[in-house]
């Protein structure tokens, strides 16, 4: 029972980085997903298994006898219902160790996405199983869709306040496999990138060119908590090594390029 580990959500981004760390460090690997795919013949220690969070189907099935559950599984909505079928489930099947991923600012962020993140903690809090919960800033991959369109556009849109500390995919999945592989925790350090960046800096460093800033304001209590920087990590957080540039840089050396120049940000350093 000690080996086995149920990830929800090992379909996606972090978890197809996560699941391989778990894998190496011994343990046997359930990936949950509502569309399952066919078993690694590779890998096996790792299984797929069908299910559905926000709906609570084939939850039980899926936890039957493992130690530990790590709930990366979320969207746009129903993360709270998600993470409530997740640990009711956890605590009928006897799991000793239920991880949660969150995002930096969940209990601050007056925006529905964060509130739900806020309510998915609360849930796993109160569980009754032992818990962990990670919180985490934006991944480099969430802000690339909106940098690439912005660096398309003749000037670059500057929301007063709007501020990242985006953090690479590689140092969250190092993070959460070790978290996973230990005992709960309770809340621990958040874990964000090493920079705090603005919209037209993160723009300048993937085209690698600077365009006339246009500055917006973001209205009501939404721009009042940006301007607050309630959306970053206090100083107590722990931060990754690898930031924007870095994953600029990574996409460059891709074999389509990126569609960028990369930004030398030696100067930057130096500072």
């Amino acid at each position: 029972m000690d080996d086995i580990v149920v990830v929800t959500g090992g379909t996606g981004r972090i978890g197809r980085s996560v699941v391989p760390l778990l894998c190496a460090a011994g343990r046997e690997v359930r990936v949950l997903s509502r569309h399952p795919e066919a078993a690694s013949a590779t890998d096996p220690r790792i299984t797929q298994v069908g299910a559905d969070t926000v709906e609570g189907r084939g939850l039980d099935r899926a936890f039957a006898g493992a130690h530990t559950v790590l709930h990366l599984a979320g969207g746009a909505r129903g993360d709270d219902r998600a993470a409530r079928n997740v640990a009711e489930a956890a605590r009928r099947s006897g799991v000793e160790h239920l991880l949660l991923i969150s995002v930096v600012g969940a209990a601050r962020m007056p925006i529905g996405y964060f509130r739900a993140k806020a309510e998915a903690e609360r849930v796993v809090a109160a569980s009754g199983v032992g818990w962990t919960i990670l919180a985490v800033s934006q991944l480099h991959e969430f802000l690339l869709p909106m940098i690439r369109g912005l660096s398309r556009l003749p000037f670059t849109p500057a929301p007063r306040g709007l501020r990242f500390e985006p953090v690479h995919r590689a140092e969250v999945a190092e993070r959460l496999a070790e978290l996973t592989l230990s005992a709960p925790a309770g809340r621990v350090p958040d874990l964000a990138g090493p920079e705090v960046l603005d919209v037209p800096e993160l723009v300048r460093r993937y085209s690698g060119r600077r365009r006339r800033v246009l500055p917006v304001r973001i209205p009501g209590a939404v721009g009042r908590a940006y301007r607050a920087g309630d959306n970053l990590a206090g100083a107590a957080a722990t931060r990754g090594r690898l930031g924007w540039s870095d994953f600029v840089r990574e996409l460059a050396d891709a074999p389509d390029g990126g569609g960028l120049t990369p930004y030398d940000d030696s100067r930057d350093r130096a500072r």
